[in-house]
């Protein structure tokens, strides 16, 4: 039977700022390895070697923002995908669910699902590629299967499973779930810990695709009938599928846990199974969690970029951008990005979404964009701004092209850095090469493209009386962008 995977990548992780942002959230981030967590989680089932798994292309469901972001992080680890499901807007992980299985089912299909958040690390992949071809077994069969780890310490963050009756698939274990318990306290999670049938809840599900909408239709009919109508009104546009926005809006908002898990075992009719993991899981929730899933120095220390510390032990200490030096400092968090520094003791970790709600209150973009921002053409980076002007770092992507567009407030002039740029300037075509500019006049329609097979890479100033960037009229954009 065909196993699809399905990877949820809508999180926004405020828990790791300022390396995530709203519009940059986690998991397009590289924590550990040279992947970003969403490309290793893409790429998870891809070696399946002698694996009975008959694995298909990933199906990624993501909002509009981020769309261009997976496609690219797919692109350069040469994974190929089934599609890209955009929400118009965020109802958690049940309905997200339910669409993916619609769209995965259509025509005579009734593939294997397997629901995978795109923000959470496993090293052991070879141990998961196990736990999930025991966890088809039972799907196969029928069952609501989810994945529990095994834990190593009473945490208080992560909900719990309960394990039930032992199942009969040999090698790695698999119960029935007796029941799920919420986030509990210190001593309650030490007692867990200490019994030995309890499991970190670790958002993973498998499932097929028929049985999964037979019981959202069971326990949560309005659901399915607007996730229903919300893939009928899709669209197709290249490699996304935009669901119906209208349904899709009106749809309850749950996650699988509480919208079917949960109703399922309190039947108690054993529809429901859990599958062991002892992997190396992590959510990477938090930055603490970051020290532990990283590779320490000799006195503890997490160290990424220009890093210098002296006398200084348990820390996590990241530059992007200058040389960041730690003197006599223990158990600190210190990450410094081209527009942010931030300096936390590690058992504060779980507050740093306190400095989020503040920037948000405070109506501040460092919430929400790094200085670098990535768009389907490749990227732009503020170096300079004062009254009436703006200096941006512009990297256009070989083959690609930005908007015919025109302002309404601001001049332009384009100085090349490298590589080659075609522009289009009112009813002129021609080609910049390095050290070459050009000026764009306010009012004036004009696009700037790549034709060569390296990054054109430019410098821009903006000059007028506003500089925003919704100051943007467009005629025509090949990634079809209002």
């Amino acid at each position: 039977m065909k196993l699809i995977p399905i990877i949820l990548a809508g999180g926004g992780g405020t828990r790791l700022w300022p390396l995530s942002r709203g519009h940059y959230p986690k998991q397009f981030l590289c924590v550990s390895g040279n992947q970003t967590l969403l490309q290793d989680t893409l790429s998870r089932l891809s070696p399946t070697g002698s694996s009975a798994l008959n694995v298909a292309p990933p199906m990624v469901v993501c909002n509009e923002e981020h769309r261009f972001m997976v496609g690219e992080q797919a692109r350069e680890i040469g994974q190929k995908l089934h599609s890209i499901v955009l929400e118009p807007v965020g109802r958690n992980t049940a309905p997200a669910l339910t669409c993916a299985a619609l769209l995965a089912s259509e025509g005579d299909e009734d593939p294997l699902l397997l629901m995978m958040p795109a923000d959470h690390l496993i090293k052991d992949t070879a141990g998961f590629l196990s736990a999930v071809t025991v966890g088809a077994e039972l799907a196969t069969a029928d069952s609501l299967v989810t994945f529990g780890v095994i834990p190593d310490k009473p945490e208080t963050g992560y909900g719990y499973i309960q394990l039930g009756e032992r199942l009969s698939v040999d090698g790695i274990e698999s119960n029935v779930i007796a029941s799920f318990r919420e986030k509990p306290d210190l001593q309650t999670a030490s007692e867990y810990l200490a019994n030995g049938d309890y499991r970190w809840n670790a958002g993973i599900f498998l499932m097929r695709a028929s049985v999964w909408l037979a019981a959202i239709g069971e326990f949560n009919p309005a659901m399915l009938d607007a996730c229903r109508n919300s893939v009928a009104q899709a669209q197709t546009d290249g490699d996304f599928v935009r669901l119906g926005k209208d349904p899709f809006s009106a749809c309850p908002s749950d996650s699988i846990d509480y919208a079917v898990m949960e109703p399922v075992v309190a039947q108690g009719k054993d529809r429901g199974a859990v599958v062991s993991l002892d992997v190396g899981w992590s959510d990477v929730g938090s930055w603490s969690s970051i020290w532990d899933v990283s590779e320490h120095d000799t006195d503890g220390n997490v160290i990424r970029g220009d890093v210098h510390v002296e006398g200084a032990k348990n820390n996590v200490v990241i530059a992007e951008h200058r040389l960041v030096a730690a003197l006599g400092c223990d158990d600190l968090i210190i990450v410094e990005t081209s527009d942010a520094v931030m300096v936390a003791r590690k058992d504060r970790a779980q507050d740093v979404k306190k400095i989020v709600d503040w920037l948000q209150e405070q109506g501040r973009d460092e919430r929400l964009f790094h200085r670098r921002v990535s768009r389907p053409w490749g990227s732009y980076e503020g170096v300079d701004s004062g009254t009436r002007f703006q200096v941006k770092r512009i990297v256009v992507n070989p083959g690609a092209s930005l908007s015919l567009q025109m302002h309404h407030h601001r001049a332009e002039h384009w100085i090349v850095v490298s590589g080659t740029a075609r522009v289009t300037c009112g009813d002129k075509n021609f080609l910049l090469s390095e050290n070459e500019s050009t000026y764009i006049p306010m009012g004036a329609t004009h696009r700037l493209e790549n034709p060569g097979v390296i990054p054109c890479e430019l410098i821009e100033v903006q000059s007028g009386s506003y500089l925003g960037e919704d100051d943007i009229v467009r005629f025509e954009d090949k990634y079809n962008r209002t």
